[in-house]
């Protein structure tokens, strides 16, 4: 199995309890990419002071939906944190192969995380996706770095499961992501161990 490509595409990355990066402690991250070139994920549970109604204000857009208005943006780790990054459902079933955004990534499993303002300008027109995440900012890996990440112990994952992203609150979202892989995190050991 040595030198076996893995890709956690479409998978949460669980923070291990010793995690030594106080940065990712405690977090869970869903993987919108991970090839033989790095990974690209989205942290899901660590919410910022800003809600999206500001947000909005701040690109000169006004965000009527009630359902979004005082929801969190969240940190999505710690590359191009002045860059928002929309995860959402796909709209319309296949769409077109670059996405149904002007810079969207389909990831497989369904879901797509969008970059351009056009995301936005549908939230605010009403229309665009009904379930959706905004982060500011990232989080990435190179080549091999979060396989070795892995390997040291400091994540685990499990297939993503989009209600836990859309749907629970986010304080319950590392125990629930726990919860996929039949997992008390009360019974996490801060060590690793090897066989």
């Amino acid at each position: 199995m040595a030198g076996a490509a893995i890709n956690l595409t479409n998978h949460f990355l669980i923070a291990m309890p010793g995690m030594g990066d106080g940065t990712f402690a405690g977090t869970v991250i869903y993987l919108c990419e991970h090839t033989e070139k790095g990974a690209l994920g989205l942290v899901i549970n660590k919410p910022i002071d800003i809600k999206l109604k500001n947000l909005f204000e701040k690109v000169e857009l006004t965000l009527d939906r009630e359902d979004l208005a005082e929801e969190p943006v969240y940190f999505g780790g710690p590359v191009q944190t002045e860059r928002g990054f929309v995860l959402h459902e796909r709209l319309g079933g296949e769409a077109t192969e670059g996405g149904t955004y002007n810079s969207s990534l389909q990831i497989p499993g369904g879901l797509e995380m969008t970059t351009s303002k056009d995301v936005l300008e549908a939230l605010a027109n009403g229309a665009g996706p009904k379930k959706v995440l905004v982060t500011l900012g990232y989080s990435g890996w190179s080549a091999g770095q979060l396989e070795d990440e892995i390997g040291r112990n400091g994540w685990i994952n499990v297939g993503a499961e989009p209600g836990i992203i859309f749907d629970t609150p986010v304080e319950q979202r590392y125990d629930k992501a726990l919860s996929l892989l039949g997992i008390d995190p009360r019974m996490l050991s801060q060590e690793a161990g090897h066989a």
